[in-house]
């Protein structure tokens, strides 16, 4: 007999996915890359940028966020959709980490921020709570937005593993997918 999956299990499910992939494509990344970002185009992160951005703000206080209703400095009600797009600072401005061992340090404590709360999370809520983000966009059930944060670090995740292919990387499918 099978047992029923829940939306917590799933949720769990794809951020652990999530994190160990992205913990892969870290660890093919050495110190001397993290000032590289593509050549051409503009308003790019770097390599150290983007890993921060994995590692700090792409997924896990987004979700303690959506989970407790805290958001603390983050949180400003009255902000239109117009004004959270202009707040969106440029690449150049975003804080990049300074190596990979502390990336590898905070994408470890990110994941454990993430699995808590989402084992936390009130299962009954999932779908039955409609949440709206600080930052705008429609109100969605608290399940959509947990879900809507994992893939944002899974974007992030793809995003790497170009920049990683455009520096001639050994990289392939299964780094991106898993095996």
């Amino acid at each position: 007999m099978s047992s029923e999956i829940t939306l917590r299990q799933v949720l769990l499910q794809q951020a652990t996915s999530a994190y160990d992939l992205t913990g892969r494509l870290f660890a093919r990344v050495v110190d001397a890359d993290l000032s590289w970002k593509p050549g051409s185009g503009g308003n790019w992160m770097t390599i150290g940028q983007l890993l921060m951005h994995c590692s700090r703000f792409a997924c896990g206080l987004a979700i303690q966020g959506f989970v407790t209703g805290d958001w603390g400095a983050a949180e400003d009600a009255g902000q239109s959709e117009a004004d959270a797009a202009a707040q969106v600072p440029p690449a150049t401005s975003l804080p990049a980490v300074e190596s990979v061992s502390q990336a590898q340090a905070l994408l470890a404590e990110d994941r454990r921020l993430t699995l808590r709360w989402l084992a936390e999370v009130d299962e009954s809520a999932l779908l039955s709570t409609a949440v709206p983000a600080p930052w705008g966009g429609p109100e969605l059930s608290l399940f959509q937005q947990l879900e809507l944060m994992i893939a944002h670090l899974v974007q992030h995740k793809g995003q790497l593993f170009y920049y990683l292919k455009l520096m001639g990387k050994d990289v392939n499918t299964a780094d991106l997918w898993g095996a």
